[in-house]
């Protein structure tokens, strides 16, 4: 029965990060800096809220856009921090993860024929999702521009039927974020265009040196932006998949429909463990970046040690490393598992131009990281 299901689905891999962590995890003395999840435990007071709501029986269904109490959290929270303004009412729907509000965007304001614009290399998570809605995603090379896609790269590449273009700044898998400037260069470009903008922020409270900006703080833009938010990275709660999705009245109270047909509602116990981390918990991601952030410094200095090539991150906990041969970046990775036992994922999981290039997560203990590029060092020198 399979030669019946839908083409495109059937046409969809798995994503190549967990392809390749699928691929090695069996194997025995592996150590992995492959995936992008915080190695930080979520915080107890964020914990105790959790199970205060199932004490206190919050098991049944939410509003659809989520508990406005929460709704309001949130609209303070990104105004507090990044001065958006979103009124909880009708402008902010509450997710499952970040994922579902990316997906919820797509299908709201794609349709078949339409255009999607991405950086390349770029999270393997869009692409499906862009597919499955009818449209086509058309990827810039962002190589020789620091992987960053600015308006002068994206605007020879817009055309009739470019109809979003997707920010996903700081980047999964690059670390590399956009000045202020340049979102205002891009706010240029687009504002006033038939053209919606999908700014993935998931990353914004984990940034080093500037602070975030998000691209929604520009006038001109803000009736064509749709913000991708989360708590995954910023508080460690993969686990309890809660994101959010800011967006105009007139997008949202369309947005709301695809999301109440997908899920209903964001599961209760997960949305007050969130208005905790939003209120009480809304500095507890400055003790996380503060680790990463030596995290990434001790990382960089030994990839520069070892004449390896790396972008600095400004952002998030990646770094994208190019490899020092002519093999592609499968094959390398390959080798890395077998003769090192060490696993970075491929840099073709990002895109045709993401090959040359691998992915470490600097998301692990410090002693991790440290015997894992003792085990490249070796490695690079036989």
């Amino acid at each position: 029965m399979e030669h019946l299901l839908n083409d495109t689905v059937r046409g969809i891999e798995i994503s190549g990060i967990r392809k390749f962590f699928n691929l090695v995890g069996d194997q025995k003395d592996i150590l992995s800096l492959t995936i992008g999840q915080p190695d930080f435990q979520t915080p107890d007071h964020i914990k105790e809220a959790t199970k205060q709501a199932l004490d206190n029986n919050h098991t049944q269904y939410t509003p659809n856009a989520g508990l406005l109490e929460l709704r309001e959290a949130i609209s303070h929270f990104v105004y507090s921090n990044y001065q958006l303004s979103y009124r909880p009412e009708d402008e902010v729907i509450v997710t499952v993860g970040a994922s579902q509000a990316i997906d919820i965007a797509l299908r709201t304001i794609l349709s078949p024929g339409d255009e999607v614009i991405l950086p390349g290399p770029v999270y393997p998570g869009y692409e499906p999702l862009v597919r499955m809605a009818g449209a086509t995603p058309k990827h810039i090379d962002t190589r020789t521009n620091e992987f960053k896609l600015t308006a002068d790269l994206l605007e020879d590449h817009l055309t009739s039927k470019t109809k979003c273009v997707i920010l996903s700044y700081p980047s999964n898998p690059t670390g590399v974020t956009l000045t202020k400037e340049e979102l205002r260069d891009i706010a240029n470009l687009i504002g006033g265009k038939e053209i919606f903008i999908i700014a993935d922020e998931i990353y914004s409270e984990l940034t080093y040196e500037q602070k975030h900006t998000s691209i929604g703080v520009f006038d001109s833009v803000r009736n064509q932006t749709l913000i991708v938010q989360g708590l995954s990275k910023s508080h460690s709660m993969t686990g309890f998949r809660l994101g959010y999705l800011l967006a105009p009245k007139e997008i949202q109270q369309h947005a709301l429909k695809v999301h109440q047909y997908n899920v209903s509602c964001a599961t209760s116990i997960s949305q007050y463990a969130a208005l905790k981390a939003l209120t009480i918990g809304k500095s507890d991601p400055i003790a996380m970046k503060n680790a990463y952030k030596d995290r990434r410094d001790y990382v960089l200095k030994r990839l520069q040690d070892m004449k390896l090539d790396a972008v600095a991150p400004d952002g998030a906990f990646y770094v994208f490393v190019k490899i020092p041969t002519n093999e592609n970046s499968f094959d390398f990775a390959m080798r890395l598992v077998n003769e090192a036992k060490l696993a970075f994922v491929p840099g073709s999981a990002f895109s045709k131009f993401g090959e040359g290039y691998l992915r470490l997560s600097y998301a692990y203990d410090m002693d991790i990281l440290k015997e894992g590029l003792n085990r490249l060092e070796q490695f690079l020198a036989q």
